[in-house]
């Protein structure tokens, strides 16, 4: 029986036996038979011939052992079959430091088993003889086929590495990104060959390296030349990337409920109840009271809703508008839809209006704006103050209106309703018919200059310069006219004071006219640190004209001065305070020097 010695066993307490040595380099060979003498000469065996152990690649073809001593196995398998060797299993195997009746357990292999090349494993090959220089067999890598990055296939580098053999796995190949298959002698732009970024079976992905797909870009050599298309390389860009992005806000206060009250010397004592709400949503319909109450119902769209009564002495207004910022998603188109009943009492006849409007409006940029819009109105106009005039009295009576207007407007204000700086021009055309037809042309432009300011944008100093033009077609009625005076059109005359009137008698009705031409400079600065309080000095010019010519006796000018006074208990907007000095007039104005607004523009 054949068993292998190894150099770190005792040679003590042995039975005499033939060991051989199963090392592959000839020294150890020496070494294991001298080891093997001492033990014979020690136990008394007959004397062995020293069989030379030659240290070719090629093991001895036998040993003979009847010049040993030692009766032959029967069944023995030579060795001559370097690559399967086998140990013969019919006699018992004797291992160092046991007895002689150990013997190997049932169903453990005596023989040693084949290779398996591939298939997923290596298994260890046959025991070989000493001397022999063992190469197993290799197994080589499959050719390239179609199919991974760059159309090859990835083999394991293990396979065949240094001579010795391993086992072949087929590894994922790295995406391709839908790219085509390039040259096998393709350079990158920076002259280095492109490598597909492979993954080795079993180990952790490697890093992308330069010429690897997902490498980091590199700076483009400016000499290179793509050879595909004999041009310059194009600009390369760093890939986007989509970051998933959670953002959680809390909205602010977007409804108000408003109830208060103004006076002014242009509509008299006035009441007002308004409901705002900036963040509507029309589509929102409320499932129980709690939704209806708690402030769920009808919120979260964005888009505007407002409800508004203002009664009072002179003047009344009720008015419910819906407004969408943003129709379609994020277009810059916008829809505002109005309903309104206005009811005044002008100082030579009662007029009532009750209609709609309907605005689709186009952002060009963030300071152009286009809008068109569809107006309905029926007319009530009656109790007339002095009768027998025939241009009023045709008027008397219920009209509709019905009319389609276009605006263009560029605005660079700051701050819309107390601009500093910036400008704000508008052109309007609108075209009217029904009980009237008749077509209407509208010019405004409003420059705001700051001049100072202090370090934090305060106190700032403004010179504010207002211009605007409108006249209307031949067959405007006496309702449609252009009228001026007081605040909002020219302070230092009466409201409507500074129109064209009819005499009847002692008395003038204030019929208005079919052309406007009125402007204002104002220079407005603060009088106090927190700017609580401004002050304003002013100048107030222009005409209005039956027809469209300015007749020099009829144009106005009034200068004046006046305060601004803001109080926190009554909101934002400040108390205007004017007075203003008519330098030049018609002799049928109705002059006042004092007037008195609540608002932030005129």
């Amino acid at each position: 029986m054949l068993f292998p010695a190894t150099r770190s066993e005792t040679l003590s307490g042995l039975k005499p036996g033939i060991y051989m040595n199963r090392s592959l380099s000839a020294p150890s060979n020496i070494a294991a038979g001298l080891c093997l003498l001492a033990c014979l000469a020690f136990s008394g065996c007959a004397h062995l011939r020293q069989q030379n152990v030659a240290t070719s690649d090629s093991p001895p073809d036998a040993v003979d052992f009847s010049k040993l001593g030692i009766t032959p196995p029967t069944d023995a398998a030579p060795a001559a079959d370097s690559s399967t060797p086998a140990i013969a299993a019919e006699e018992p195997l004797t291992i160092r430091g046991q007895d002689s009746g150990f013997s190997v357990p049932p169903g453990v292999a005596t023989s040693a088993p084949t290779p398996s090349p591939g298939g997923g494993g290596f298994t260890r090959g046959p025991v070989p003889v000493s001397g022999q220089n063992v190469q197993p067999p290799l197994v080589q890598p499959q050719a390239a086929t179609a199919g991974g990055a760059y159309g090859t296939t990835a083999t394991d580098p293990r396979v065949a590495q240094n001579g010795v053999g391993g086992y072949q796995a087929q590894v994922q190949p790295a995406p391709n990104y839908g790219l085509p298959a390039p040259p096998a002698d393709y350079q990158n732009y920076n002259n280095q060959p492109v490598v597909p970024n492979q993954q080795t079976f079993g180990q952790p992905p490697v890093a992308p390296q330069p010429g690897m797909i997902g490498a980091p870009i590199e700076p483009i050599n400016p000499n290179f030349v793509d050879p595909l298309s004999n041009e310059p390389p194009p600009l390369v860009m760093p890939r986007v990337r989509t970051v998933p992005v959670d953002v959680f806000v809390t909205p602010a206060r977007t409804g108000r409920f408003m109830v208060g009250g103004a006076v002014n010397s242009d509509a008299g004592v006035t009441g007002q109840i308004v409901l705002d709400e900036r963040n509507f949503d029309i589509l929102r319909f409320p499932r129980s009271f709690q939704d209806l109450f708690s402030g769920y119902a009808f919120r979260g769209a964005g888009q505007t809703f407002r409800l508004e009564a203002v009664p009072g002495s002179d003047f009344q207004r009720y008015m419910m508008s819906f407004g969408q910022p943003y129709l379609f998603g994020y277009l810059p188109l916008s829809l505002s839809v109005q309903g309104f009943l206005f009811d005044r009492q002008y100082r030579d006849w009662d007029e009532s209006r009750l209609g709609g409007r309907v605005q689709l409006g186009y952002r060009v940029t963030n300071e152009l704006s286009l809008s068109t819009a569809i107006r309905a109105e029926n007319v009530d106009f009656g109790d007339v103050r002095v009768p027998g005039i025939p241009y009023v009295d045709q008027y008397v009576g219920n009209h509709e209106l019905y009319s389609g207007s276009v605006r263009l407007s560029h605005d660079t204000r700051d701050i819309p309703f107390a601009p500093t700086e910036g400008h704000l021009f508008e052109v309007t055309f609108e075209q009217t018919f029904g009980s009237y037809d008749y077509s209407r042309i509208q010019a405004d432009l409003r420059n705001y200059y700051l001049l100072r300011e202090r370090a934090d944008h305060s106190g700032r100093h403004t010179i504010a310069v207002t211009n605007s033009v409108g006249f209307s077609g031949a067959d405007t009625p006496i309702f449609e006219n252009f009228f001026a005076g007081g605040y909002s059109t020219m302070r230092g005359f009466d409201f409507r004071g500074a129109s064209p009137v009819i005499t009847s008698g002692s008395d003038n009705v204030q019929v208005g006219g079919r052309l406007s031409v009125l402007g204002s400079v104002e220079y407005q600065f603060p009088l106090t640190a927190d700017d609580a309080t401004k002050g304003v000095v002013f100048v107030d010019y222009g005409t209005v004209e039956r027809e469209i010519e300015i007749k020099r006796e009829n144009f106005r000018v009034a200068p004046g001065f006046g305060f601004r006074v803001s109080m926190p208990a009554l909101g934002p907007a400040p108390l205007a305070f004017d007075f203003a000095f008519p330098v030049a007039h018609a002799d049928t104005d109705d002059r006042q020097v004092f007037s008195f607004f609540m608002g932030f523009s005129r």
